[in-house]
C-alpha cells in the first residue's frame, strides 16, 4: 500500500534537496526514506507549479468529487448489507 506524506514532510523534503544538491535526487531519497521516483516527481511538481499537492485520505479536488465518493460508500454498503440479507434468508428457509 502507498504511503501517504503530509505536505509539510513534501515541503521539507525539496528544501532538503535544495540544500544536499550534492547527493543527487537518489541519495537524498535514500536518506529520506522515500523512493527516487518519488522525490522525483515531487520536484518536477514543485519546478512546474511553485507547491505539490497533497490529496490525502478524505481531501477530494471539490465537493462534487467528496459527494460521489459518500455515495460510492454508501452504495457498497448497501450491496453488502443486502447480501447478508440474501444470504440469511436462503438459510433460514431451508
Amino acid at each position: 500500500m502507498k504511503k501517504q506524506h503530509d505536505q509539510k514532510f513534501k515541503e521539507d523534503a525539496i528544501a532538503y534537496y535544495n540544500t544536499h544538491k550534492d547527493l543527487g535526487v537518489k541519495g537524498c531519497a535514500t536518506n529520506l526514506g522515500i523512493g527516487y521516483s518519488t522525490l522525483q516527481k515531487w520536484l518536477k511538481q514543485f519546478k512546474e507549479t511553485g507547491s505539490v499537492p497533497t490529496r490525502g485520505s478524505g481531501n477530494y479536488a471539490s465537493a462534487e468529487h467528496a459527494e460521489i465518493a459518500s455515495l460510492k460508500r454508501e452504495l457498497r454498503d448497501t450491496r453488502d448489507a443486502l447480501d447478508v440479507l440474501k444470504k440469511a434468508i436462503s438459510i433460514l428457509g431451508k
